[in-house]
């Protein structure tokens, strides 16, 4: 049949409906089920990544994954505006949030206060050191193409 296409859609038909899907669960609300199933995929993509790169025999088996880290990272960053959007408007986090946070604190306030504070720690020391090394490597490509010699 004239104009009949029967390919399955590109790669970059793919991409751009993962893009949009990512900007759908940043700005629309999502009922608690919905946000539940989402996290439940997400915690499935996670595992299924972690068991990919360790069966991969050498790095050239997983090219993509630089692409399929980011993409995951952004699903990840739009479920945490998802999730937060859902308890600050409704005062309802859905059941995998809830159980995720009793099983970390155990309901006491106290506990809680205190992983959480650890976690900010850590996370100020990862972006402080990850900023450090880009700048260290910025500097170093920018010395790089310098004409001439380099002391350093």
């Amino acid at each position: 049949m004239a104009g009949s296409d029967d390919r399955p859609p590109s790669r970059s038909n793919l991409l751009a409906a993962l893009v949009v899907g990512i900007l759908v669960v940043m700005l629309v609300p999502m009922p608690t089920v919905v946000l539940d199933l989402l996290l439940t995929v997400n915690i499935s993509l996670g595992l299924l990544i972690l068991v990919s790169v360790m069966n991969a025999g050498k790095p050239a088996d997983f090219s993509s994954f630089p692409s399929i880290l980011l993409f995951t990272a952004l699903f990840r960053l739009a479920l945490n505006v998802a999730s937060t959007r859902l308890i600050l408007l409704e005062g309802e986090a859905g059941m995998i949030i809830k159980s995720f946070g009793h099983f970390v604190v155990g309901g006491n306030v106290v506990v809680g206060v205190v992983v959480f504070v650890i976690l900010v720690v850590i996370q100020f020391v990862v972006i402080t050191r990850g900023q450090n090394r880009i700048s260290e490597v910025t500097a170093r490509f920018t010395l790089d193409a310098m004409p001439g010699k380099q002391m350093a």
